[in-house]
């Protein structure tokens, strides 16, 4: 059994579904989703085939054509990373349909109760699949190798909507034998319900299935372009007023990168539970709350998975062992877009963010050197546990040493030509190393490509990034260690990322005293923009100034995004003393029934590593 992702239980001897057909019946009182999902392939096949799966109750295996059932099994042992495969015996089959049903714990999906949304009158529930929890939805080849195209049926309470990273077809109201099985007519059917349609005709990797349903509306911000969010009036405008440039973003990466390929650029805000700053999904971005900073900021972050239409979407990474070719070509996509649309100065202050941020992981991961190479090796793996900045950033060192070195006319150029030649397929690091090789003759003579692929922590040829704003927050940061704080003047016109990169460099070792002042002169603690506030408790705990204590406690139980709880909670136990300890261990247990799944197990994860 020769397996293609390490993450996955998919035989590289099968075939590849290339379409799936999924119908779902939103249970809200049971947290659960009553389903069916029709694979179908590109021609008939006889023998085994192997499926992913996660924490799904597998009812029946048919023949969607005549119903007759068709031999199943799943693994006696849940594997701890890939879950349990489900093996289907087929005979000259084309397509087979599976009748299953959701847990309440999928990893994949998070459930919120009235009280948990912003207008506390219905639940919701939304999907975070990257990197492995597709499997956690619905029965299927959870490799990003395996790219297909999808129809959905969503049946859900009248009084709701829903979104999908598809094209919307219709609402309607249920009609009969139009499931596949995943219920009975009397369910589909009953009174107050309605079907909701959906079709993905473009050919995507698992991950980037995505729906949201609950009490959704919207803002129109562009020709291509609705936000969408619980629909709460406040929220709704600020959101549509951080991402009013979209549209001009847009068409900055069409011109630098071809032309847009998913018709529709749509954004959804998703409640503060989110894990993600954004998600990627096409035609339909997931985003945090926290990226509505008031300053337009946020819509760097809209950058970054806008760029993943490009590079992500369009090209994927063939296994999460190569996923700097997703995520170190988005990052360095993002920047150009930035620089485009803001201006070289926020595109200066988000490198720099980035190279501070690198030099910290790649610390982070002194004693796992081998998730600091871009091309790693994650069998037995968890890639949630290894989730780090080091593909982004070091993956955006490396095309902009590349770039530096042929310059940027050239280097455009052959991105154009990159995306041409492999949009809507999964490629690994070797097929784009020799892609490169044939498209900038000698370049290796100039460039350690293995070095920079296979080589652990920085390559001697990586470069900070310096710039004039770059070194007078540096500066700043130097001044602060000799006991000067930034006079008014000299922040007058700072926003977030100047403070963000400020704090950033500032040493973990100061006085409890200097943390105070620095506040008490400019309340950072109470900071909107939750990268300042972030940087500056972890600053609090560090110094171990427990006056912030409470804000810290606050902050997360209202955020659920892993960029922040990660390094509070890290900062809280590496190190810390008895009192941290148990004030995170209980700060978890109050706060960790409104995470998602996903944040749950990291915090876990961190706990078990430092506890």
């Amino acid at each position: 059994m020769a397996l293609i992702d390490p993450h996955s239980f998919a035989d590289a001897s099968h075939p590849l579904a290339t379409h799936i057909s999924l119908f779902l019946y939103f249970d809200f009182s049971s947290s659960t989703i009553l389903a069916s999902a029709v694979l179908s392939f590109p021609s008939p096949y006889s023998g085994d085939l192997s499926l992913d799966t996660r924490s799904l109750s597998i009812a029946a295996v048919f023949d969607p054509e005549n119903n007759s059932p068709l031999p199943f099994s799943l693994s006696p042992t849940v594997n701890p990373v890939k879950g349990q495969c489900l093996t289907v015996s087929l005979s000259n089959h084309s397509k087979f349909a599976v009748k299953f049903a959701t847990s309440p714990t999928s990893s994949a999906l998070q459930w919120l109760s009235p009280p948990q949304t912003f207008n506390k009158s219905f639940p919701f529930v939304y999907t975070q699949c990257q990197a492995i929890h597709a499997r956690a939805v619905f029965p299927c080849q959870d490799t990003p190798a395996a790219r297909i195209c999808y129809s959905a049926r969503l049946n859900i309470p009248h009084e709701l909507s829903s979104v999908m990273s598809a094209r919307h077809v219709g609402r309607r109201p249920p009609v009969p034998n139009e499931m596949a099985m995943a219920c009975d007519d009397s369910l589909w059917c009953a009174e107050g319900r309605v079907v909701e349609e959906f079709v993905m005709e473009q050919p995507i990797p698992p991950y980037l299935f995505a729906f949201a349903v609950g009490e959704i509306g919207f803002r129109e911000v562009g020709p291509r372009t609705k936000v969408y969010a619980e629909a709460a009036v406040t929220l709704l405008d600020s959101a549509a007023k951080e991402f009013a440039s979209t549209e001009d973003m847009i068409k900055v990466g069409e011109r630098l990168f071809g032309s847009y390929n998913w018709e529709r650029f749509d954004l959804l805000v998703l409640p503060p539970s989110f894990p993600y700053g954004g998600m990627e999904n096409p035609r339909m971005v997931f985003l945090t709350p926290t990226v509505i900073k008031g300053d337009a900021s946020g819509a760097q972050v809209v950058a970054h998975e806008l760029a993943h239409s490009w590079t992500g979407n369009l090209i994927t990474n063939k296994t999460n062992e190569h996923f700097w070719l997703n995520e170190g070509f988005t990052t360095y996509a993002e920047r150009r877009i930035v620089e485009a649309v803001q201006g070289e100065n926020r595109a200066a202050l988000n490198m720099g963010i980035g190279w501070r941020g690198l030099v910290e992981e790649i610390e982070r991961f002194k004693d796992k050197m081998e998730f600091t190479k871009l091309k790693n090796n994650q069998e037995a793996v968890d890639p949630d546990d290894i989730s780090s900045l080091i593909p982004y950033e070091k993956g955006f060192q490396f095309l902009w040493r590349i770039e530096q070195q042929i310059g940027r006319t050239a280097f455009d150029e052959f991105i154009k030509k990159y995306i041409a030649n492999f949009k809507f397929q999964s490629i690994d690091t070797d097929m784009f190393l020799n892609f490169l090789k044939a498209s900038v003759p000698g370049i290796e003579n100039e460039i350690d490509l293995k070095l920079w692929t296979e080589g652990t922590g920085l390559p001697p040829d990586a470069k900070e990034p310096i710039s004039d704003i770059y070194m007078r927050m540096l500066s700043l940061a130097n001044e602060f260690k000799l006991g000067r704080m930034p006079s008014e003047d000299e922040v007058a016109d700072w926003e977030g990322q100047e403070w963000e990169l400020y704090l950033k460099n500032l040493p973990k070792s100061v006085e409890a005293s200097q943390i105070s002042a620095l506040d008490a002169g400019y309340r950072l603690a109470e900071s909107k923009d939750c990268e300042v506030k972030v940087a500056f408790l972890q600053l609090a705990i560090a110094s171990r100034c427990r006056d912030y204590y409470g804000e810290v406690e606050k902050t997360l139980k209202e955020v659920g995004r892993m960029k922040y709880l990660r390094p509070l909670y890290v900062e809280l136990v590496q190190g810390g003393g008895k009192e941290e300890e148990m004030f995170a261990k209980r700060v978890f247990s109050e706060a960790r029934v409104g995470y998602h799944p996903i944040a749950q197990s990291v915090v876990e994860s961190i706990f078990a590593e430092h506890l």
